[in-house]
């Protein structure tokens, strides 16, 4: 009788991607005074790298990136008024490396729909990303 051998697998360092797309919120940036009063409609799009080697064994929420805690500081920063979107864009990284140490790149993008720039524009958008590394150089 042959023996059965179960086959084993240890994973190292298995980076992934934790994908947040097509935010919907209504905010109030912007340089104009009619936007800090009526506001506009924005869609924010987020990206973070982290190991995930140990939460795909363990299967447990603690061993991750939480999802709803992202969500929840792209609505806290979304709701801080700012003339430009590179700040919120900057706030949101910055808390994003605050709160989550298993994060190591953050990418977000943040677009106002029709924005009030005197031309059939559907929107504007920034996005920046970043490493953890870099902010350990500066």
């Amino acid at each position: 009788m042959e023996e059965k051998k179960e086959s084993v697998f240890i994973f190292v360092d298995l980076m992934g991607k934790i994908l947040l797309k097509n935010i919907h919120i209504y905010a109030y940036h912007g340089c104009m005074i009619e936007e800090e009063k009526i506001g506009s409609d924005y869609i924010v799009n987020l990206t973070v790298n982290a190991d995930l080697s140990l939460s795909s064994v363990t299967d447990k929420l603690e061993d991750t990136v939480d999802y709803v805690s992202l969500l929840a500081i792209v609505k806290k920063q979304m709701s801080i008024r700012s003339k430009l979107l590179e700040n919120v864009v900057d706030r949101i990284i910055n808390q994003v490396f605050n709160d989550l140490p298993k994060v190591s790149q953050v990418t977000v993008s943040v677009s106002k729909r029709n924005p009030p720039i005197g031309g059939s524009v559907e929107e504007v958008c920034v996005e920046k990303e970043l490493k953890r590394s870099s902010l350990n150089s500066n």
